[in-house]
C-alpha cells in the first residue's frame, strides 16, 4: 500500500534549471486524460522556464505503432504544446524512441546481474493471480517470490519448456520521497511489491527499468505523469539507488475521469484526439482542459502560452476528477 500525506515541495533557489518531458506510448489516439496529462507537464517545465524533452516509449512491439507516433506530434503542436528536443526532432540525448534502446537497457542489466540481484521467473499470468489476490489500494499482485528459491538444475529444466522473464530482489525496507504534488509517500517494495520484472519472457527491457535509465540518460530532473504511476515511483527510486543516480523530482497529475468512475482508456475510444478536433479548437479545448484544472474559473477559450503566467500546482486538484458531461 502507497501511503500519502500531505506535504509541499517546490524547486528552491540555487537548484539546476527544471529539464521535464512528456512520453508517451503510441499505442492508439491519445484521449483526454492523456492530453491533460501533456498539458500540465509542459505547463509545469513552461512556467519554470525549463526545456521540454518528448520521449516516445514504444517498448512494446505489439501495441505501438509509427503512425501513432507522428499523429501524437501532430496533435501536440496542434495544441500549441512544442517541444525543445525529442520525437522526430532529435536531440542530443538520442534516441528517443525506447525501441531504440535495447542495447542501451541491457547494459544497466548487466549492472543488476553483476550485483547478483536477478532471477528467472517462469509464473504465468495465470499462475501470479492464482498465487496471491491483487492489493486492495491498486489492484496490484504482490509477487510471492515462488521463483526466488529455484535451484540452477529446475531453472534449466522450466527454461527449456518456458522463456522466463527476469525479477529483481527488492529489499524489506520503506522507500519513502516527497510527491511535488502529493505530498510525502511510502511503501515497503517487499510488503506491497515484491519482486518485480525488469524483462518480459520476450526480452523486451520492462517499463519500470526503461523509464529510469531514460530520465538518467536525458538528464531529467521533474517528472510530472498521471497519479496512476505514483506506485510504480518506490521501485523506480530503488534503481535509481542501484544505478548511483540521481533521481528526478516527481509530481503526480489527478486523472480524469468518466461520469461513471471509469478511466478514460484509449482501448475504448473515450474522447479521443480525432473526436475532439472534430468538435474543438485548440483554444476552446484547453479552455476546458484549464478549468478542470483549477487554473480558470471558466471554459472560455485560451491559448496554451497564456495559461503559463497562470500555472501553479497548488491550483491542481489533488483528487481525480470526473468530467462532466455538459462540459465535452
Amino acid at each position: 500500500m502507497m501511503e500519502v500525506s500531505t506535504a509541499k515541495c517546490t524547486l528552491q533557489p540555487g537548484e539546476k534549471p527544471v529539464r521535464g518531458r512528456f512520453a508517451p506510448s503510441p499505442s492508439g489516439r491519445m484521449h483526454l486524460g492523456n492530453v491533460f496529462c501533456a498539458l500540465i507537464a509542459w505547463l509545469s517545465v513552461r512556467s519554470a522556464h525549463g526545456e521540454m524533452v518528448l520521449r516516445v516509449e514504444d517498448l512494446d512491439p505489439d501495441r505501438c505503432r509509427p503512425e501513432y507516433a507522428r499523429q501524437l506530434e501532430e496533435d501536440l503542436l496542434w495544441l500549441g504544446l512544442d517541444w525543445d528536443e525529442g520525437g522526430s526532432r532529435g536531440g542530443v540525448c538520442e534516441p528517443y524512441y525506447q525501441s531504440r534502446c535495447s542495447e542501451i537497457y541491457r547494459s544497466y542489466y548487466e549492472i543488476l546481474k553483476q550485483k547478483n540481484l536477478l532471477y528467472p521467473c517462469f509464473c504465468s499470468r495465470a499462475e501470479l493471480h492464482a498465487a496471491q489476490a491483487p492489493h486492495a489500494s491498486d489492484g496490484q499482485t504482490v509477487y510471492s517470490g515462488r521463483c526466488r528459491s529455484l535451484s540452477r538444475e529446475e531453472a534449466a529444466h522450466l527454461a527449456g519448456v518456458r522463456a522466463p522473464a527476469v525479477r529483481i530482489l527488492v529489499p524489506d525496507e520503506v522507500i519513502s520521497f516527497t510527491d511535488g504534488h502529493c505530498g510525502v509517500c511510502s511503501q515497503n517494495l517487499a510488503k506491497n511489491c515484491g519482486d518485480f520484472i525488469v524483462r518480459r519472457s520476450d526480452g523486451v527491457f520492462s517499463y519500470q527499468l526503461a523509464v529510469v535509465v531514460d530520465d538518467l540518460r536525458m538528464g531529467i530532473n521533474q517528472v510530472a505523469r498521471g497519479r496512476d504511476l505514483l506506485s510504480s515511483t518506490p521501485r523506480q527510486l530503488y534503481l535509481y539507488r542501484l544505478f548511483q543516480g540521481e533521481a528526478p523530482s516527481f509530481y503526480h497529475i489527478p486523472l480524469l475521469l468518466a461520469p461513471d468512475g471509469r478511466r478514460l482508456s484509449k482501448r475504448e475510444h473515450d474522447l479521443d484526439m480525432g473526436a475532439l478536433r472534430a468538435r474543438f479548437c485548440p483554444e476552446e479545448l484547453l479552455g476546458r482542459l484549464a478549468f478542470l484544472a483549477g487554473l480558470t474559473d471558466t471554459k472560455e477559450p485560451v491559448r496554451a502560452s497564456e495559461l503559463i503566467p497562470l500555472f501553479s500546482w497548488d491550483k491542481v486538484p489533488k483528487q481525480d476528477i470526473f468530467v462532466p458531461v455538459s462540459l465535452f
